[in-house]
């Protein structure tokens, strides 16, 4: 199996513009181990409703907290999550709220790690059956009458990158709140060994922000003429 990255198509002429961000969020962490005070971006749950939590005010408001605290938000959140989900400081959930214009593709990347599409396109993807599609609602307000129903795909962070593409000397992952300090490297080389088989579409554990699928979904947006991204083949060992 061969598998692609997932961009925007800055070429496709498009005009549509998103602004918004997932209703409720995970504060980020001041971790006592490794005395870093961080928040990621990524690992989003838009199909995640916490109203039945409480105090959501505690989920309102980016902000670090002590890691004791971080924790316990995270256990009020867990047994809401869906099955493969992994939490990480600045986890979002809920739908994206916010305002959006324009043209948009059937596919849609506002940001690199975020993918949208529009219902009728996923419904096809869905009928080609390509595994792990989940369409979740969100709530964008068009400034046109003719706006597209924009759902955003839910993306499980699952497979990582090959030791080979990261540096031979790397410090340790905290044990206590699980950074590691790598950046993105230059050319992505994926582990083959680490790659679900149960999923078309995901994005990278280690490094959330980037949005990977297979050939076969590939080949099913190609075949249906569905719009808005590119892909870019990636190796895996």
């Amino acid at each position: 199996m061969r598998y692609f990255k997932i961009e925007e198509d800055k070429a496709a002429g498009y005009t549509g513009y998103v602004d918004g961000s997932h209703r409720w969020k995970l504060p980020g962490i001041i971790c006592p181990a490794c005395k870093a005070t961080w928040s990621a971006i990524a690992k989003d749950y838009p199909s995640v409703d916490l109203t039945p939590v409480a105090s959501l005010a505690n989920f309102e408001k980016a902000r670090p907290e002590p890691a004791d605290e971080y924790e316990r938000l995270c256990e009020l959140v867990r047994p809401l999550l869906p099955p493969g989900a992994v939490l990480e400081p600045g986890a979002g959930f809920g739908p994206i709220v916010g305002k959006a214009q324009g043209r948009f593709g059937q596919l849609v990347s506002p940001v690199p790690w975020v993918l949208l599409i529009q219902r009728e396109a996923l419904e096809k993807l869905q009928a080609e059956g390509l595994r792990g599609l989940k369409g979740c609602r969100t709530e964008l307000r068009f400034r046109q009458r003719a706006s597209p129903e924009l759902l955003e795909l839910e993306l499980l962070p699952v497979g990582r990158v090959h030791p080979d593409c990261l540096p031979s000397k790397r410090p340790p992952i905290c044990h206590r709140c699980g950074r590691n300090g790598l950046s993105l490297p230059d050319k992505l080389l994926l582990d083959a060994s680490t790659i679900p088989s149960h999923l078309d579409l995901f994005r990278l554990e280690d490094f959330s922000t980037q949005l990977i699928c297979t050939e076969r979904f590939v080949d099913a947006c190609r075949r249906l003429g569905l719009d808005g991204v590119v892909f870019h083949p990636l190796p895996a060992k």
